[in-house]
């Protein structure tokens, strides 16, 4: 019959072999993760681009040289850095809409919803949840991240920009239109 110590020394030998496991598993997806980071950064660096060539040099009043530009920041959120006083900049206040209000005044996360709402309203797709937003842009779908969305879509239908018209889904405002129409 084996001893109690030798047992316990079994065990615990046992779960220390699990915890390394465990830590080598979690390095390995902390590398993946660092890598799909770096990559979406880079898709979103390179869809704004393309946005900041196709829109008019006209809809703003100035031209590309002199528009915002968005690079990712430190902790994956996209600063905007410009010298025109009308670029929005990150936990800036969203103006309430009016017809003709860019949406360049907005910050990057606000724009993110706005665009999703628009495609969504051109292939005539039913209003967005939070939860399909953060989906959307591959963030994880874990409270903290849908209340996060939840509380700047709803900031947006405070200020015009969106519709509630059922509690929870999320379409764009009355009047919104995409961001080349001059909303």
């Amino acid at each position: 019959m084996p001893s109690v110590v030798g047992l316990l020394e079994q065990r615990e030998l046992a779960a220390r072999r699990c915890v390394d496991e465990l830590r080598e598993e979690a390095d390995r997806i902390q590398a993946e993760l660092a890598l799909a980071e770096r990559d979406w950064k880079e898709w979103a660096i390179a869809r704004s681009r393309v946005d900041e060539v196709l829109t008019p040099a006209d809809e703003s009043g100035h031209g590309h040289d002199q528009a915002g530009r968005t690079a990712p920041a430190a902790d994956g959120q996209a600063e905007t850095a410009s010298s025109s006083p009308g670029a929005a900049k990150p936990k800036s206040q969203v103006p309430v809409w009016r017809q003709g209000l860019a949406w360049s005044v907005l910050s990057v996360d606000y724009q993110r919803i706005l665009q999703l709402l628009a495609d969504r309203a051109r292939l005539g797709q039913d209003p967005a949840t939070c939860q399909e937003m953060a989906a959307a842009f591959g963030m994880e779908v874990v409270p903290a991240r849908v209340e996060a969305l939840r509380s700047k879509a709803k900031r947006l239908v405070a200020r015009g920009r969106l519709a509630e018209q059922q509690p929870g889904r999320f379409t764009l405002g009355p009047g919104v239109a995409s961001p080349g129409g001059g909303s």
